[in-house]
């Protein structure tokens, strides 16, 4: 998790990054900066007209370039980058959708239930034709998205019952607009009456009904009464304009931050008297400042804070969020982060899907548990103030120039989509060369690289515990209530291929008991020593290594060796025999032998047994290699109580064939440890 979380974080520096060299190569081939002012003098015609349309202000009255531009002025400071993103918008011809509502539920639960935004729907009556014709309403749902008012289109032939009591007898259009100041009020649905069925005059309606719920100054001694008023809003956003109404994207955003900012509008057009707006720092208009209770910050001075509905709308999401907005916020974070296993994972392409929608599940289930306490935290009466200082600390952060930042390339990335998912398959594609790298210095084997292989794997691994879960999760030796349970002879014969393919990880392995043979009165001699370090052979890591690999010897030096030992070598006495394994490693194949101590099984020498396991059957002979144990050899033992050379058994396990070579019980599940019979005699063997 920490690996993918900073691969998140460095991506996100390399998007910082990014932006900044954008904006130089910007700045050398054009001369400019997106936050260089721009003189509206310098545009064009329908440059103009273009802004006004962003900002939202109506200009069918002013034939004239000359009005047009001052009615810029008047809205606000135009910056490059405002002026790009109008161009831009303008010339993306992306159809916006309409609802077409059903009947009076759906209509209630989008429309009437919806308590922060603003609807226009037009009310087509029976046989009757609509208000609005195609071409127009296309035009009008076009205008109206940039603000963020939502259409839709109501056919009175779906549900005439409901037409005939709210009164719609005739084609019209119904605006529905929350009535309070506060958070999730009541909506009030207003009709057009007006004669000119045109775009202008529809959006104007639109616009004086918004602008009526923002609160108007257009006086000194009121501004100085609302300038020094506390109540419930922390957080107010005033605009102090020479206009008759404010712009429809200040409109729009007071009743999407419907309850938790204020919006207010000061109308300077006919004041005489500005030394009170002196008095508090405000000397040029039109000004957009904003006023908490840490101080006030004038919106427009730094990077990404355009006079547009998408720029404030961020800004402010980011001084006043919603729980939702930190939800969401969360979810992508995750999601992004989450998505980093794709690259970190190696291996088959499909184990690499498998591991991300596997990783997607974890990631996503673990956020919305971790939400669900912090939502009832929440909702404590006593934890009002840490929400309070947690909104300080997000105002006092992010209105910083290093958030402005953030701010601005969040919205230059989320409007090129295609560029933000290029930059991450790009990074994606540099850790997962990077992680290549890592793997193949470490001497790291990319297991399972083919798909079918590790389909295959993955398959083993799902059967193994789906029908052995013994040996998968438990260790031997264990005690248990289930040692004489049935289930698993019926599962083998439910599944008789699992009888002759056993899929059983051999993880128990590690765990059976093993010790040496001992041997009493066995002497070392210096000769068979001397004969063994020419030899190059190392009798100290029988212990530590299991799974050691031997060297090549051809089987004629061998079998001569087993000869000359066991046909009368002057070092082999009547209890002393050199004829053993090293490591006690016979392939029941090959029948390899190598002497290098005493062994007399054969003869009349006695074993130690006092070193054997109490639960382990006496015996002097692997019946795996068929050879006689060596003294000072390493045996392994089976739950079933028969003894074995430990590399003898070891692969004959590894083979897959779990179960005891002599009584066939399974060498993962246990059995009741086997009790010897009491001595006749405590004779010691001389």
């Amino acid at each position: 998790m920490w690996v993918k979380l900073c691969c998140l974080l460095l991506y996100f520096l390399a998007l910082f990054v990014l932006a900044r060299v954008f904006e130089a190569v910007a700045w050398y081939e054009s001369g400019f900066l997106a936050t260089q002012l721009v003189d509206p003098v310098a545009l064009s015609f329908r440059k103009l007209r273009t802004i006004l349309e962003c900002r939202g202000l109506g200009h069918s009255g002013l034939p004239e370039k000359k009005d047009v531009r001052e009615l810029v002025e008047k809205s606000g400071d135009l910056m490059e980058g405002e002026l790009y993103s109008a161009l831009k918008e303008e010339e993306a011809s992306e159809s916006v959708s309409s609802t077409n509502f059903s009947g009076e539920m759906h209509f209630y639960e989008l429309v009437e239930d919806t308590k922060d935004g603003i609807w226009l729907v037009q009310v087509i009556a029976n046989d009757r034709s609509p208000l609005v014709g195609k071409v127009h309403w296309e035009k009008m749902v076009k205008k109206v998205s940039r603000f963020g008012i939502r259409t839709g289109t109501f056919n009175c032939s779906s549900d005439p019952r409901y037409c005939r009591r709210r009164g719609w007898l005739k084609s019209t259009l119904i605006m529905s607009v929350p009535q309070t100041s506060t958070s999730k009020g009541r909506v009030m649905l207003k009709e057009y009456s007006g004669r000119k069925i045109e775009v202008e005059h529809i959006f104007k309606w639109i616009t004086a009904h918004a602008a009526s719920r923002i609160k108007t100054i257009y006086n000194s001694e009121h501004l100085k009464e609302e300038w020094n008023k506390s109540d419930q809003y922390r957080v107010k956003i005033y605009l102090f304009a020479n206009l008759d109404q404010p712009p429809a994207f200040f409109s729009a955003l007071s009743v999407k931050f419907t309850g938790r900012v204020e919006f207010i509008f000061v109308n300077v057009e006919n004041w005489d008297n500005k030394s009170y707006m002196a008095e508090i720092g405000i000397y040029k208009t039109p000004s957009y400042i904003l006023r908490t209770p840490e101080g006030i910050y004038r919106y427009g001075n730094n990077t990404g804070e355009f006079i547009s509905l998408r720029a404030m709308d961020s800004f402010l999401r980011s001084l006043q969020p919603e729980v939702n907005d930190l939800f969401v916020l969360s979810l992508v974070l995750v999601n992004l982060m989450a998505w980093m296993d794709l690259f970190i994972t190696q291996g088959a392409t499909i184990k690499r899907f498998v591991v991300l929608i596997s990783t997607l599940g974890t990631y996503n289930s673990l956020l919305i548990i971790s939400w669900l306490p912090v939502l009832g935290f929440l909702q404590l009466p006593y934890l009002d103030s840490f929400y309070e200082y947690s909104l300080k600390l997000f105002r006092y952060s992010n209105t910083t120039t290093l958030a402005s930042w953030v701010r601005a390339d969040w919205m230059f990335y989320s409007s090129h989509p295609a560029l933000f998912l290029s930059t991450y398959l790009g990074h994606g594609l540099l850790i997962d060369y990077f992680e290549k790298k890592r793997r193949r210095n470490n001497n790291i084997d990319e297991v399972n690289a083919n798909n079918l292989e590790w389909l295959s794997s993955l398959w083993d691994w799902y059967t193994s515990y789906l029908f052995h879960p013994i040996a998968s999760f438990q260790h031997f030796p264990f005690d248990s209530d289930w040692d004489e349970d049935p289930d698993l002879f019926l599962e083998r014969l439910a599944f008789p291929d699992l009888w002759l393919h056993p899929l059983i990880p051999t993880d128990y392995i590690k765990n059976l008991p093993m010790w040496r043979f001992k041997c009493f009165g066995v002497h070392s001699d210096e000769e068979t020593l001397e004969t063994f370090q020419d030899s190059g052979s190392d009798s100290d890591s029988e212990n530590k290594e299991v799974f050691r690999s031997e060297k090549e010897v051809s089987e004629d030096d061998e079998l001569n060796t087993f000869h000359k030992c066991g046909a009368g070598d002057p070092r082999c006495g009547a209890e002393t025999c050199l004829c053993a394994n090293k490591y006690c490693h016979h392939e029941p194949s090959e029948r390899k032998a190598r002497s290098y101590g005493s062994c007399s099984t054969a003869g009349d020498m006695e074993p130690d047994w006092s070193a054997w396991p109490s639960e382990m059957l006496h015996c002097t002979e692997c019946v795996v290699c068929l050879e006689n144990f060596a003294n000072g050899c390493l045996l392994m033992g089976l739950p079933c109580g028969h003894v074995f050379h430990q590399n003898c058994i070891v692969m004959w396990l590894a083979g897959g064939r779990h179960c005891c070579p002599v009584c066939r019980w399974a060498s993962y599940k246990k059995k009741q440890p086997y009790t010897h019979p009491q001595p006749l005699s405590n004779d010691t063997p001389s």
